[in-house]
């Protein structure tokens, strides 16, 4: 098993979790930045705009996280924000994200569209790489399974949970998010292909599609009425994503870098 703690200096522990993340984040800020003027977004933009959503995309994270888990914590409070030992649901991040965008949009006169669609490739790398903290913290795994011999030792090693090996749906995900993101790259370098606003639309299908499928896999979904919660949300993005281009087609509307 992986010491979650990466490095200890006293009594600062810092753990992997945090530090995947950070490394996340961080490409997904750099790539925003290299793209953002094109769309007339400055590199100062991206960056003041991640300094107000990163702490509260991990507060919204946690938070749902919580609420949903309310049977568990209401009896544990002291653990409402331990966020290192894992627990951050990615869909409470992206809807704090969301909201934190479009009220920085509208103070710094950016139409939203354009700063989600510079947005969208860099927070699916950064999903990608976000999973590993889950793959260190045992958690975000599947079904107890009979083996694990096409996997690298250090991974199966890992997913040997509860006397039992355990399906890597983190792998999975991480996967897909890491294809969805080549995908979205090359269809980024062919923007008269695209509309203002499908690159974003690509990230809600290709997203929605994976998550809905690997949510099925897991053993530790939070439920809602007796389905995963996940797992309407990914309908959700998915319906919206396809609803946005089959509109934005029959309006024949602006180019992709097209911003007036």
């Amino acid at each position: 098993m992986i010491d979650p703690v990466a490095i200890k200096l006293g009594p600062i522990a810092i753990h992997w979790y945090a530090l995947i993340i950070m490394t996340g984040v961080a490409l997904a800020v750099y790539l925003a930045s290299k793209e953002g003027p094109k769309k007339k977004i400055s590199a100062d933009d991206v960056t003041d705009f991640i300094l107000v959503a990163f702490p509260l995309a991990i507060l919204g994270a946690r938070l749902y996280y919580v609420i949903f888990e309310w049977s568990y914590y209401s009896k544990h409070l002291n653990e409402i924000f331990a966020i290192w030992n894992g627990g951050l649901a990615i869909y409470g991040g992206l809807l704090t994200g969301a909201v934190v965008l479009f009220t920085f949009s509208y103070y710094r006169m950016i139409k939203p569209i354009d700063f989600l669609d510079i947005a969208a490739p860099g927070v699916m790398i950064a999903q990608s790489i976000g999973r590993w903290g889950n793959f260190v913290n045992q958690e975000a795994y599947g079904k107890a399974v009979q083996h694990l011999d096409y996997l690298p030792s250090f991974i199966k090693k890992q997913m040997y949970i509860d006397v039992s090996y355990r399906t890597p749906t983190f792998l999975y995900e991480s996967l897909w998010n890491f294809l969805g993101f080549l995908v979205i790259m090359g269809l980024r370098r062919r923007p008269n292909l695209l509309k203002q606003g499908e690159i974003t639309a690509f990230y809600l299908i290709w997203y929605g599609c994976g998550r809905f499928v690997i949510e099925g896999m897991r053993t530790d979904s939070l439920m809602l009425m007796g389905l995963r919660v996940s797992q309407w949300l990914s309908a959700i993005l998915v319906i919206t994503g396809v609803v946005f281009v089959v509109i934005r087609r029959q309006k024949n509307d602006i180019p992709y870098y097209q911003t007036k």
